[in-house]
Formats: C-alpha cells, sequence, structure tokens
C-alpha cells in the first residue's frame, strides 16, 4: 500500500510540474519572437515527452500487478526463500540460483506467462532492472494474446 501511495505522489507532483513547464512554454511562445516561439515548442515537448513516459509505466504497472493478484490467486506467486544480509539485502549467490532455477522452468515452458513473471521477479531480486522489465513486459503479452 505504501508502493501505491508514493507512486501517486510522485505522479501528482509530476503532472503539476508538467502543467507549470507546459505554462513557461505557452508563454514563451505568446512572445512571438523566432526564438522565444522556438523555446517555446521545445518547452512544451518536454511535458509531452514526461506526460507519455508516465502513462506508459502506469500501464506496465498496472497490467503487472494484475498479473499478481491473478497468480497471487491460483496460488503460483514466488515464494521469498532468499537468504539476506544482517541489514536485510538480497544475498547475491542467494539470488543468483533462484534465478537459475527460474530460468530453466522458463526455458521449459517458454510460453508460460507465469514462468515469464517469475523470472522477472528473479531478475529484480538479482538486481537486473532492465531485464525483469523486459521480462514482465513479455509475461504481459503471452497474458494479453492467451486471453
Amino acid at each position: 500500500m505504501r508502493a501505491k501511495i508514493t507512486y501517486f505522489i510522485t505522479a501528482a507532483v509530476l503532472v503539476v510540474y508538467f502543467v507549470l513547464v507546459g505554462s513557461r512554454g505557452l508563454l514563451l511562445i505568446q512572445e512571438g519572437t523566432a526564438l522565444t516561439v522556438t523555446f517555446g515548442v521545445a518547452v512544451l515537448i518536454l511535458p509531452l515527452i514526461g506526460v507519455w513516459f508516465l502513462w506508459k509505466n502506469t500501464q506496465f504497472v498496472t497490467k503487472a500487478n494484475k498479473l499478481a493478484a491473478q497468480l497471487e490467486s491460483e496460488g503460483g506467486l514466488p515464494v521469498d526463500e532468499l537468504v539476506r544480509t544482517p541489514s536485510g539485502r538480497i544475498d547475491r549467490e542467494s539470488a543468483d540460483a533462484v534465478f537459475a532455477r527460474r530460468r530453466a522452468e522458463t526455458e521449459d515452458a517458454p510460453d508460460d506467462w507465469r514462468c515469464w513473471f517469475r523470472l522477472a521477479v528473479a531478475y529484480h531480486d538479482a538486481r537486473d532492472t532492465p531485464r525483469a522489465r523486459k521480462a514482465m513486459q513479455h509475461a504481459i503479452a503471452l497474458h494479453e494474446r492467451r486471453a
């Protein structure tokens, strides 16, 4: 629940920022000189990119959460079996061992979104965020094709 609240607060702050930056871009365009119009258009592009990025991230998180809820209802969420250091960080060797099992599971069933979801979690635990995101995107795509 805390992560959701943090996400919504961050998103709201970003939207306010986008509005403020966009209004500055419009003010620059209203000045009417070639230089200010050019800068105004450039300034307006940044909030548009930001809104697009925020929208795509929100879609990704929503879809991943739906998969997690479905997997939880089926009793298929991965069990946290990772060894942790006294400070609470995940032990690298433990994460690598779990990752190897998840990768083998996914290689045995490459069309199962559940395996890809669990592989994404293993990537995340191994601190490989780019691959975790790609694995989760693949899980989402497989799930959407099945539905």
